[in-house]
């Protein structure tokens, strides 16, 4: 069941990430891949900073700083 929250916090801040970085998003499966990358990102640098957060939440915003953080990446590494 862990595979499917993973999942669904991953298509929503991977979707989230893309509006707020001012585009239209890459579509509902690269949304999902870069939210579940963005989430392992997130975890690593926050966990590196010492910062934990738990719980659906919490998820979702590490989810999210992540991606962020990876489309942010991805935009440099383009130009």
């Amino acid at each position: 069941m862990e595979w499917l929250w993973t999942i669904i916090i991953g298509g929503i801040a991977g979707w989230l990430a893309g509006k707020v970085m001012r585009g239209d998003g890459f579509g509902i499966i690269v949304d999902i891949i870069v939210g579940v990358v963005g989430g392992w990102l997130g975890g690593w640098v926050l966990g590196k900073l010492g910062l934990h957060f738990g719980g659906l939440i919490g998820s979702l915003v590490v989810a999210f700083l992540g991606a962020v953080l990876l489309i942010w990446i991805i935009r440099l590494i383009k130009r």
